[in-house]
């Protein structure tokens, strides 16, 4: 899985080791201080290849970029939310202190962004939005995230392999015992009965299915299109015993077919795009019953803004997190009604800050298995998503819905808080 230096970031590799000559232009120390002000005046320090500093204004820096190179820093100032990933990730431009506080200290000094009108959100969309979520499209921006290699998610990640948010009842919990939790509270909001039929959206390396089977006695249809996940979920399923109770689909969530007393998607909703939401619910509405429910779990923001060219770019081509609002486009047409919305971001940011320590004792094995920029480049993107979730540029939205006419609803949430269900 070794691959040529910096070839992932689609870009030239430079050396850290060869800083531009001469010495920082008056211009230059102009501009950046612009581009700082632009981002809200945050106390950060800036420190030049030649050595000298620039001191924040106003308040006291905690954290230094430090850029190493002239090209570095018009790259900077040409393109912030592109370059300086891309020149963080080859080592042209360095943060001295926290990252995460670095990183967090950036987003929360950043001007709000003026809400947009529809037009012009989706012109954004268009221009910074490249890989579109069309059936093939869709199958190659899932291949560039998730088929890196299972071994690589396996350093990292807990012993189901949930890359999605963990669920803290207790703060000081594991994260093993966090995502289980989860699994738990996701199947406690659906009511899941034995002898019932889940069909999922989207399903990971199969966790919430293999927990739904065994735990609560339904069968489940998931449908995934990652080859990787899909051959592991399998193998898992097939070793725990629970083949027969679980299909995995190799298959876009389009394809759906059958009805189903259940619909559930946890971490596919920033996959599928604004642009096909309608889609989404015209499936979720020909597959279930008629007293059927559903549950989607997703990234979400408060105001509709792409991702960062960056991130969109070179770790999750076609990603965009909803608003609540635009969420309401796979529910209204369809008549669904809303039961419950929970925001769990700092159980993300909790369950991040796992991932980021376990990444992070593991980096000679991920250097290992593809090259130095890799490395620096996730730890950069799991660092930034703590920072959006502390910051709250991110949330996470869990949404619980069902047919307007199910009336066998609970009376309380106390269902959701059993503690006897807990402790198994």
């Amino acid at each position: 899985m070794k691959q040529e230096k910096a070839d992932f970031l689609g870009i030239p590799s430079f050396s850290s080791a060869a800083p531009g000559r001469g010495q920082v232009a008056t211009p230059e120390r102009w501009l950046m201080r612009q581009l700082l002000r632009s981002l809200g005046d945050p106390p950060i320090r800036v420190r030049f290849w030649d050595g000298a500093e620039m001191e924040p204004v106003p308040g006291a820096a905690r954290t230094t970029v430090v850029i190493h190179d002239r090209m570095a820093l018009w790259r900077l100032l040409r393109h912030p939310m592109l370059h300086f990933g891309d020149d963080y990730s080859l080592g042209r431009i360095d943060v001295e202190g926290d990252l995460v506080e670095f990183l967090d200290t950036v987003f929360r000094h950043r001007p709000r962004a003026r809400v947009s009108s529809p037009t012009r959100r989706q012109l954004l969309e268009r221009l910074q939005r490249v890989h579109r979520n069309t059936l093939r499209g869709s199958r190659e921006n899932i291949h560039h995230h998730y088929d890196i290699g299972n071994d690589f998610y396996r350093l990292w990640l807990d012993h189901e392999m949930q890359y999605t948010c963990a669920y803290f009842p207790d703060p000081t919990m594991t994260l093993e015992a966090a995502q289980l939790a989860k699994l738990d509270h996701v199947c406690r909001k659906l009511q899941l009965k034995p002898g019932e039929t889940v069909v999922e959206a989207g399903c990971g390396w199969g966790g919430l299915a293999r927990h739904m089977a065994r735990y609560y006695g339904v069968k489940v249809k998931a449908y995934n299109i990652s080859t990787e996940q899909v051959a592991y979920a399998r193998e898992r399923a097939a070793q725990e015993g629970l083949a027969d109770r679980i299909e995995y689909v190799l298959d876009d969530y389009r394809t759906i077919t059958g009805k189903y007393d259940a619909f559930v998607s946890v971490g596919m909703l920033e996959h599928v795009g604004a642009e096909h939401y309608h889609e989404l619910g015209g499936v979720i509405d020909r597959a279930l019953k008629p007293n059927g429910r559903g549950l989607i779990h997703s990234i979400g923001q408060n105001q509709a803004q792409p991702m960062t060219a960056w991130a969109e770019r070179r770790i999750f081509p076609g990603a965009y997190p909803p608003t609540l609002r635009e969420m309401m486009l796979i529910f209204e047409p369809y008549n669904f009604s809303v039961l419950d919305v929970e925001n769990l971001r700092l159980h993300y940011a909790r369950t991040l800050e796992h991932w980021l320590q376990r990444y992070d004792a593991h980096e000679a094995e991920v250097e290992r298995m593809f090259d130095a920029p890799f490395v620096r480049a996730w730890r950069l993107y799991l660092a930034s998503s703590i920072a959006s979730f502390t910051s709250g540029k991110l949330q996470l939205f869990q949404v619980l819905f069902a047919r307007a006419q199910h009336n066998a609803l609970p009376w309380s949430r106390a269902h959701l808080y059993d503690n006897e269900q807990h402790k198994r």
